[in-house]
């Protein structure tokens, strides 16, 4: 596993109660981009639209080589959860103070990009 991206304030400014490992649809070039290490999650946040996981806010940095010429580096990606998975975000979603962070980005062992979300409710001044 090949971490490329952390988010170090989340385990700060939230109390994770339970993560979820979650696939993320990026294109070749972001791919690449993420291979040598030039993206972030920092400040990142996922949204619900339409019944889907959105991340948003992220920055995959432009690949070098690429001849994208409209990218944009901090656009919305889409997550891939399972049916079961997404009931049990939305449910402790919707149950209140509940919030979906990103924790870290990482490449599996089969090569997949792959994003784990925590199910966090926010801490309080006096709890950091």
């Amino acid at each position: 596993m090949k971490i490329i991206s952390a988010n170090n304030s989340a385990n700060y400014n939230y109390t994770i109660s339970s993560k979820i490992e979650a696939g993320i649809v990026l294109t070749g070039s972001e791919v690449k981009s993420l291979r040598i290490n030039t993206g972030s999650i920092r400040g990142s946040y996922i949204i619900e639209e339409h019944g889907e996981l959105w991340l948003s806010n992220s920055y995959i940095k432009k690949y070098q080589n690429s001849n994208d010429s409209n990218y944009d580096p901090s656009r919305n990606r889409k997550l891939l959860v399972t049916k079961k998975e997404f009931n049990k975000i939305s449910g402790s979603v919707k149950q209140g103070g509940f919030t979906i962070i990103p924790v870290s980005l990482y490449f599996s062992d089969k090569g997949y990009a792959k994003l784990t979300c925590g199910i966090a409710k926010g801490k309080k001044k006096i709890d950091k």
